[in-house]
């Protein structure tokens, strides 16, 4: 099934079957009586598109229940929506691993992998893990490569609509990769490429800590911070796709830079060198003065640059995800910062999927990208202009 037009002279025939879909993934194996009254449609229109849909895979006729089967005369007929008619992929390439979830049609996670990656390896050695990763879950969940309906990738830098990553620091050999056009040539099916923290963003928004609230911003922590948010509900992604890019406001008159501001020995950090980041952050907990001075001065700087997006879009919760060590101690001074700074500061929480975030939400861009193929009445979270 394809988008929706206006011209399509099956226009009301394919809302019938998205209505339908809809009612029964979100039924328990309902009748076709179930079926009309959840619809409002009458119950030969029901009949003819459940028909169609089991001709085209997505519907099955299920087993009577328990007591029906007891009674006397032909239970009712009985539906549900095949999730395992197909399946979907979020993986995430970050410096430092390579992580992929599966899951069926539902959304609902199948099999998951991951594997380590050092930030030093180059673009092909890096796009090879992606591709052992996947394939090391395809073969454990033993789910074929052509059963894949749609992949959804999360990349730092600013990702372009095609997929191609226009500018990246993070990983070596990614500034112009056409990283969407090279996955391509692994699957069959469509590649959606977006940026990590606004796939974090969806994630959260989706199974995390923002599933009530539809104006966000997810903040990626790391001494290159990044940032994506939702309005309305709606993944907000700017013109060009850098809205967020909070990493980049050192350079508006600040000549000190993140790693220097959490270095102890004068040497600025490595920006990909996690471990150092995870031991200033540990002795600072530990009570060393050096240590807990550098992390004042990071989160300092952080909340500051968080400051700055929350001023401009005025979301109703800010998330903090990013390093596993030591975020706990960014709440209390951001909620302080924000109370300083903003004229409506906003709820502060912690990511409630830690490093799973990224991928998480790479698989909700699969979904909703099969999602407006299906039950495409209306433009999905994820959706690009």
């Amino acid at each position: 099934m394809g988008r929706l037009t206006g011209g399509d002279p099956s226009l009301l025939r394919r809302i019938n079957s998205a209505v339908v879909l809809h009612a029964l993934r979100g039924a328990d194996s309902p009748t076709l009586t179930d079926l009309t009254r959840i619809t409002g449609l009458s119950r030969p229109t029901v009949e003819g598109v459940i028909e169609g849909l089991i001709e085209a895979g997505l519907v099955l006729e299920a087993a009577p229940e328990e007591g029906e089967a007891r009674r006397q005369g032909r239970p009712a007929r009985r539906f549900r929506f095949r999730a395992e008619a197909g399946h979907l992929l979020g993986v995430e390439i970050g410096p430092h691993r390579i992580a992929a979830l599966l899951s069926g049609l539902d959304g609902r996670i199948i099999g998951a992998g991951s594997r380590e990656v050092p930030e030093t390896a180059s673009a092909e050695e890096r796009l090879e893990r992606v591709r052992a990763v996947v394939a090391d879950v395809l073969r454990r969940t033993g789910v074929a490569r052509s059963s894949l309906r749609a992949v959804g990738v999360g990349t730092p830098g600013i990702v372009e609509a095609d997929g191609t990553v226009r500018l990246c620091t993070a990983l070596p050999g990614w500034t112009g990769l056409a990283l969407g056009e090279r996955l391509r040539r692994s699957f069959r099916c469509p590649v959606l490429v977006e940026n990590d923290a606004n796939a974090a963003a969806v994630a959260e928004h989706w199974k995390g800590a923002a599933t009530d609230s539809d104006d966000i911003v997810f903040v990626l922590a790391g001494l290159s911070p990044g940032a994506g948010s939702l309005i309305g509900g709606r993944l907000h992604r700017g013109y060009g796709g850098a809205a967020g890019e909070i990493g980049a406001l050192h350079l508006l008159g600040r000549e000190v830079t993140p790693e220097t501001l959490l270095s102890t020995t004068g040497e600025p950090l490595h920006p990909l060198d996690e471990r150092a980041v995870a031991e200033v952050f540990a002795h600072a907990r530990q009570g060393d003065e050096q240590a807990r001075a550098a992390v004042d001065r990071f989160i300092q700087r952080l909340v500051h640059d968080v400051a700055a997006l929350v001023l401009a879009l005025d979301p109703e919760l800010v998330v903090i995800g990013g390093w596993a060590a030591g975020l706990d101690g960014v709440l209390d001074p951001l909620r302080g910062e924000l109370s300083r700074y903003c004229l409506r500061p906003p709820r502060v929480a912690l990511s409630l999927l830690g490093e799973a975030a990224v991928a998480t939400g790479a698989l909700r861009l699969a979904l909703d990208h099969v999602e407006e193929q299906l039950f495409a009445v209306e433009g999905t979270v994820t959706a690009r202009r």
